[in-house]
């Protein structure tokens, strides 16, 4: 058994609590809203996120970090990517001893471009983390509330703390896989968002399986270039990180991104969109960071530029839509270098 702090109780929040209490560890799972809180130790229910669950009697919320993180071993952070720069300093100051930190969020800070993982390790000092893990896969979190069959991957250069957080999490319902490719998977997990809107677009234009199809195998091929030019391995993007990932968030309507997308594609507004569904779509933010990456390595990611024009500078859809498909003509594998998977041509 183990004290385990989980810092934010949204969907993924609530559900990763639940994973580890049903595990047998103690989960102190921290809010920011005193009526969460009140509602999860009292009714055992987290009404704004997955009101139709009951939580284990293995977590209790708080809305106080200080108490949130006492005698805590393992920090799971799981807020959005643009609270990460509030949540962390905040986490800092109450710590006294080194802990383990996790993180279950998927995006890239836009501006400096920086990968969760990077963010706790600046915001973080060396004497307050043994290190960092970064859980990833998927992952709805309704279906892992019911308990239903999913696998994840716990990835670390360091093999050992991958190990330890699988240990934690892993159960008959909730299997978890290791990997040492640590900006693969933070790549991969960021990426599919911005995919997953592009799909839902296609819904909402009316388009079919086709499109879908489409533009799920070439979005997988803009995730892997930038990946690659990174440094990550090729493979992670033939895995849950990756093909996992993009396959769930692109063909849900629980993902929220796709759900955005699909809302775009029948005309309403980025603002109209994040209002109606009343919470963070991380795609949003990444379709940025993942432009101006792209385009400081030299990278080629023509879905994500032609998001990145119908998010940021008001693009017509269907204009992105003729401007993919009537771009120059390409071969598939152009980008690859057979028998030198980590190494790759210039776009």
């Amino acid at each position: 058994m183990s004290d385990v702090t989980v810092v934010g109780s949204g969907s993924w929040g609530t559900a990763l609590s639940m994973v580890l209490a049903d595990n047998g560890h103690r989960v102190s799972l921290w809010s920011r809203s005193i009526e969460q809180v009140e509602a999860i130790n009292q009714d055992r229910r987290n009404p704004k996120y997955v009101p139709d669950i009951v939580l284990p009697e293995g977590i209790k919320a708080t809305a106080d970090m200080a108490e949130a993180l006492n005698n805590t071993e393992v920090v799971v952070v799981v807020v959005p990517t643009k609270a990460m720069r509030q949540v962390l300093p905040e986490i800092r100051k109450h710590l006294d001893k080194a802990v383990l930190f996790v993180h279950a969020s998927k995006g890239i800070e836009p501006e400096t471009n920086m990968r969760i993982s990077e963010i706790i390790e600046e915001e973080i000092p060396e004497a307050l983390r043994r290190g960092v893990v970064v859980l990833s896969g998927p992952s709805h979190a309704e279906e892992v509330c019911e308990k239903q069959p999913t696998t994840v991957t716990s990835a670390c250069e360091d093999d050992e703390l991958a190990r330890e957080i699988q240990d934690l999490f892993m159960n008959n319902d909730f299997r978890v896989y290791t990997n040492p490719d640590v900006i693969g998977v933070e790549m991969g997990g960021a990426l599919k968002n911005i995919i997953a809107i592009g799909a839902g677009m296609t819904a909402g234009l009316g388009f079919g399986d086709n499109a879908k199809a489409a533009l799920m195998t070439r979005g997988l091929a803009e995730i892997a270039r930038l990946g690659l030019k990174l440094g990550a391995n090729p493979m992670t993007f033939a895995g849950l990180g990756g093909l996992g990932d993009l396959i769930v968030t692109c063909t849900s309507v629980h993902s929220r991104n796709w759900r955005a997308g699909y809302a775009l594609g029948l005309g309403k507004s980025v603002q109209e969109v994040e209002k109606d569904l009343g919470m963070v779509v991380e795609g949003i933010r990444t379709t940025k960071a993942a432009y101006q990456l792209a385009t400081k390595l030299n990278v080629e990611m023509p879905i994500t530029e032609e998001l990145y024009q119908v998010l940021f500078h008001d693009k017509p859809v269907n204009e992105a839509v003729a401007e993919l498909m009537g771009r120059v003509k390409k071969q598939e594998v152009e980008d690859l270098k057979l028998g030198d998977p980590l190494n790759h041509l210039e776009p």
